[in-house]
């Protein structure tokens, strides 16, 4: 069964990412000269990604919390990183993100173009240069526009969370954005990391925690160590319940 609705899925995978990027690149060509943060492309996007989230009648997705957002706040959201389906599973929040993502990403045909017509950024974590490209997210936050980042850097193999990187703590606290943490649960067990083979029956949760104010932190060792406790603490009891 699992393998049928595996099959199954990679190919309606395949047919929206074919249908949504031609879409997306005629919204492109007819807004990209006003819409310097294409938004209108994004909110194309956002339609893709809410019908991969319906691929099985037994996903089932739980959102808390979003009334903790303040949309005229800059703010910097990090996220644990399970699977695949993460970004398809944020897209249902009722608000745009600009992005950040491994730079490996854009160069896969079809999804790399897509992150290159919708705006997302795209950086190589092991390069000295990647602390320096999230400074090209400055501008957006200044203008509301809020940013994902998922600190661990790579997706989790078992679900744990795995130690975060700096960048994003650097960019907010630098800046003075605030920082509000997204707790993502379901995409390891509906994909994990590796496999081909798709979980048709899960529950995913999306959860958002309070914003933190990064002037009250000292350092960003301080301040990474007291997020990273937060996330890992709402993961289990996402998980306890």
């Amino acid at each position: 069964m699992k393998a049928l609705f595996s099959v199954f899925l990679w190919l309606y995978f395949s047919f929206l990412f074919a249908v949504f990027f031609v879409l997306i690149s005629i919204v492109f060509l007819f807004t990209f000269l006003f819409d310097p943060y294409r938004k209108a492309p994004n909110k194309v996007l956002s339609i893709m990604a809410k019908l991969m989230m319906k691929a099985s009648p037994k996903w089932k997705i739980n959102i808390e919390g979003t009334e903790k957002f303040d949309p005229e706040v800059p703010t910097v959201f990090v996220a644990n990183h399970q699977s695949f389906l993460d970004m398809a599973l944020a897209y249902h929040l009722p608000w745009q993100m600009k992005w950040v993502s491994k730079r490996s990403l854009a160069l896969i045909p079809v999804m790399g173009w897509l992150v290159w017509l919708t705006g997302h950024l795209t950086i190589n974590r092991n390069s000295k240069s990647a602390l320096k490209r999230l400074d090209n997210l400055v501008q957006p936050l200044k203008d509301n526009i809020p940013v994902m980042i998922f600190p661990e850097g790579t997706r989790t193999l078992d679900g744990d969370l795995k130690r975060f990187k700096n960048g994003a703590f650097l960019l907010a606290h630098e800046y003075g954005f605030n920082l509000q943490p997204m707790v993502l649960e379901g995409g390891h067990i509906a994909m994990k990391s590796g496999s081909k083979i798709v979980e048709p029956n899960v529950s995913f949760s999306i959860s958002i925690l309070d914003p933190i104010k990064t002037s009250e932190f000292k350092d960003i060792n301080t301040l990474k160590d007291h997020t990273y406790r937060l996330i890992d603490e709402e993961l289990k009891r996402i998980r306890t319940h």
